[in-house]
């Protein structure tokens, strides 16, 4: 198939550039941050940081003339406090396509900073078992990156090295659930025009309404599988190979309302405050470090806080434990993923409240 001449450029627009405004500037109000975390009673260090960035990129071929310019923020807030001889901390962080004005985000979340510490230094271990629960937006998108991020990028599908290869048509999730991947399918840090191989970005349907669809590609992965690509071709930096990576990766909002979610739970826990996952593409294996848990009982939050919670599971029996998805979705860009051990690029990922059933310890 012959390939159609293609003309594009992209070029976002933010608030406030970073280049307007001096460093004594930026350092100042990170200074204030840190004062107004540091006043609260029983915290021994806390910290800002925030940092900019703008990609320029321009791809020339004989068929395509590309062209973008887009910048992204991201902020993070930390804090580590004691009380009864007891330690712990707090993070978070918020990214998009900003620029300075991410800081005035950076001013709301400092109270939630100190409130999320305080509840963890009164939390008690959890009792392992499985669970009814409600996924907060960042467990959320921590369980779509791990669970069917990784398993669908490509490259993987030609290695056989994931299990999805096998169910593309299959149901793997309840019928509630959607999700997507794609590099136009959502506005944060892996938004983009076109990817480090000159295909321009998509918004791909990973699984609809429960039923695996398709996976994520590369030309490479594409051309060997004989499927269209992505747009999901993304390199470290110039010297480095190009990989099947995700983009922005999401489960789509539903229509139900958190206070009914919580409602309809006897006894479990909304799950908030991602640290960390894991993943086994061959075996569907997930595993999710939580920061803390938020006790339901008789459909009521009691007050109680469980720290810190493991998520495990078996991601088929996870994702079709699901029965109730909320009505707005969230996306979190912070920090960098992995190919293995190495090949850091930016990604994000996020979506709803969800209500499912895991094996929490």
């Amino acid at each position: 198939m012959q390939e159609e001449a293609i003309t594009k450029t992209m070029q976002n627009e933010i608030e406030i550039d970073p280049e307007t405004v001096s460093a004594e500037e930026i350092l100042s109000h990170l200074r204030k941050l840190c004062d107004a975390g540091a006043a609260h009673e029983g915290i021994l260090e806390f910290q800002s940081t925030v940092s900019f960035a703008r990609v320029n990129k321009l791809f020339l071929s004989s068929k395509k003339d590309l062209m973008q310019s887009y910048a992204f923020s991201e902020g993070s807030l930390s804090a580590i406090g004691t009380e009864n001889g007891k330690q712990n901390m707090s993070y978070r962080s918020c990214s998009g396509l900003k620029g300075v004005e991410i800081l005035n985000e950076m001013d709301a979340i400092v109270e939630e900073i100190i409130a999320v510490l305080y509840d963890k230094l009164h939390s008690d271990p959890v009792i392992p078992g499985m669970y009814d629960v409600i996924t907060a937006p960042d467990v959320t998108g921590v369980i779509a990156h791990e669970a069917f991020g990784h398993g669908v990028e490509m490259d993987m599908f030609v290695k056989d090295r994931a299990l999805a290869k096998e169910y593309i048509g299959k149901p793997v999730a309840s019928q509630l659930s959607s999700m997507h991947d794609g590099a136009v399918g959502a506005q944060q840090v892996s938004s983009y025009l076109f990817d480090d191989e000159g295909t321009l970005g998509t918004d791909t349907t990973v699984i609809d309404h429960g039923t695996l669809v398709t996976g994520i590609s590369d030309l490479v992965s594409a051309l060997r599988l004989g499927t269209t690509p992505t747009g999901n071709g993304k390199r470290e930096s110039f010297e480095r190979k190009v990989y099947s990576r995700m983009t922005n990766t999401y489960f789509t909002a539903g229509t139900d309302k958190l206070d009914d979610m919580i409602a309809s739970i006897d006894h479990g826990y909304l799950l908030e405050s991602v640290q960390s996952g894991m993943e086994d593409p061959k075996h569907w294996g997930i595993q999710c470090m939580v920061g803390l848990g938020r006790e339901i009982k008789d459909g009521k939050l009691t007050g109680k806080v469980v720290s810190p919670v493991t998520l495990t599971g078996y991601v088929p029996d996870l994702l079709k434990s699901i029965s109730m998805v909320s009505d707005k979705e969230e996306l979190f860009g912070s920090g960098m993923c992995g190919k293995g051990h190495k090949e850091w690029v930016k990604v994000s990922d996020g979506g709803p409240y969800l209500k499912c059933k895991v094996r929490l310890g």
